[in-house]
This record gives structure tokens, sequence and C-alpha cells, in this order.
């Protein structure tokens, strides 16, 4: 999720009577069209309702998307490792933060030598006028931490990055990628699916995942015996998991799977690539050593 609506979604929580509160800032903002994008299910004729907005503090997002799609950024041929990773962003299944969680990330990969995807998957249906869409997060998020509050799903998410894992796949060589060193790097909600991914039957797995501030509290939750190695990271600020405890780690570890933690002290939620004045800057430097610690880096691994 992006910090700008971590902030508000605060505001609101702190703020007395917060449903009253005016509805944050969603403005409307000509289609983002990437040549690039390749549909993942591109003989679907639904509709295209895709609605594109700048939320809080300019953020760039898209929601309502009806036609999901997988960019690929690759690394300059000199220097790919064969490794990929598809980044899903977060946004409460109401949105998909391309911005915060997707297009940055996936080029900061490619600059140390990891293929990378930016998933744009179908999301919640949301209202198309923005300002009703307004009110609807002033109503998502200041549910936030109130008795009965469940996350919001979104099945079709998790099926378009199990679309996405197949395709890279499929068209590993192409890309120059090892298809036994894909991985999912999911934000939040994004976390979300990539995990039903990892607890997905064996040959549609990923080699690794990395979950990124997303839910922790997971005491029913089964680890397969050859669950991927996971890297988890969050802060222990985290306006919206702060609390969960770390119940999915130590499940992971538990069930003698690879893990590895990333307890920042501050960064609250929805840090991208990192907030700065914090250590949450220095997350995906550690998140490539983790890698090249397991192998996932070395050229004809």
């Amino acid at each position: 999720m992006a910090p700008a609506l971590l902030a508000a979604a605060a505001w609101m929580l702190a703020a007395p009577g917060h449903a009253q509160q005016a509805a944050p800032s969603v403005e409307r903002v000509d289609p983002v069209r990437d040549s690039a994008a390749i549909p993942l299910r591109p003989d679907d004729r639904a509709p295209d309702r895709e609605v594109w907005n700048r939320i809080f503090r300019g953020e760039l997002v898209v929601r309502n998307v009806t036609h999901p799609t997988l960019t690929p950024v690759l690394p300059n041929p000199a220097m790919a490792t064969g490794a990929a990773v598809i980044v899903i962003p977060g946004g409460g299944y109401q949105f998909v933060a391309m911005q915060n969680e997707g297009w940055p990330v996936a080029r900061q990969l490619a600059d140390r030598g990891i293929a990378a995807f930016v998933l744009k998957y179908r999301t919640n249906d949301t209202p198309d006028d923005d300002a009703a869409m307004a009110a609807k997060l002033a109503a998502v998020f200041g549910s936030i931490g109130k008795p009965g509050f469940v996350d919001p799903t979104e099945p079709r998410a998790v099926a378009d990055a199990a679309a996405a894992m197949a395709l890279v796949r499929e068209r590993a060589a192409e890309w120059g990628v090892d298809p036994q060193r894909i991985g999912l790097l999911g934000f939040s909600a994004g976390a979300r699916s990539a995990l039903e991914i990892a607890l997905a039957p064996a040959g549609a797995r990923p080699a690794f995942v990395g979950y990124m501030y997303g839910a922790m509290r997971e005491p029913e939750l089964a680890i397969p015996a050859d669950a991927p190695p996971m890297f988890a990271a969050i802060a222990l600020d985290d306006g919206l998991r702060g609390r969960d405890g770390l119940g999915l780690v130590e499940a992971w570890d538990a069930a003698d799977r690879p893990v590895e933690l990333h307890a920042y002290e501050r960064g609250d939620h929805g840090f991208g690539l990192g907030r700065a004045g914090t250590t949450t800057t220095g997350w995906l430097d550690q998140f490539t050593l983790w890698l090249r610690s397991r192998g996932l880096l070395d050229a004809g691994a």
C-alpha cells in the first residue's frame, strides 16, 4: 500500500468521528499506455473499465482493472543472472500501487541483473466516479482496527499471479530466465497473493517468495514440507500490521522451511523502496544478498 494511503488511513483512525471526515483526494489522470505490457487474458472481451488516479498526495495508481498485464523489465544481458522476480504491488485490492511498489522496484531489480516483471492484476470493483471512490476509500480504511474488520480479498488477483508465473516459465528462454529461478515479490495485498501461489500445488509454486509487509497473523496456515524459501520484511511501527505478531514467519520456521525476517524499527506500512530516514531503505540490497546467499543469482545455477 502507498505511504500516502497509510498516512491518510492513520489520520482517519486518529481523528475523532473519522467516519464524518472529508473523503481523501482522488484525482483522475490520463491512462498509462504501456507498449511493453503483455495481456494475461488476451481472449477476454470484457469492457475496459480501467481508471488511473493520483491519490492522497499524488501517487499514481490504477483501479477497476479488467485486463491484467505483465510488463517485462529486463537487465542488460551482460549482467543478467538468469534469476527472475514477478513484482506484485499492493493497494488493498482496491487499486494497484504501480508507482510506489511496481515500476521503480522492477527497475532496481533489473539494475542488479535480475529480470523483473510488473503485474497489473484485477482488483475489487470500485465506483467509476472519483468522488464516490474517495468516499469508499474513506470507509474501507476508516474501518481498519475496528471490531469485525476483515482484510479484503480478490481471487482474480491470485489467478493473475498464477498466470504470470506460467507465462514467465513459458517464455523463459526468450527472456534469458532460468525457469527454476523464478520468484515472487509481493507488497501488502500483493504479498497475500504471492503467499497463496507459494502454497499452491508444487508445480505452480515459485522458487522463492519475497513477503513485504503482508499479513503476519496466520494461525491456521499449513506450510507444505517443500514450501519455497521466504524473505519477509516489515516495520515494527506498521500502522496496519505492527500488532499482528510474526505468526507467518514462525509457521514457516516450524515447518523447517528457509525463512529470513527483517523487522525494521521504523518505516510504517507501504514503505516501497524504503522510507527516507529509516533502515527500510536497505531492504532491496538485503533481499539481493539473500538471493545470492542461496545461489539464486549464480549464472548457470
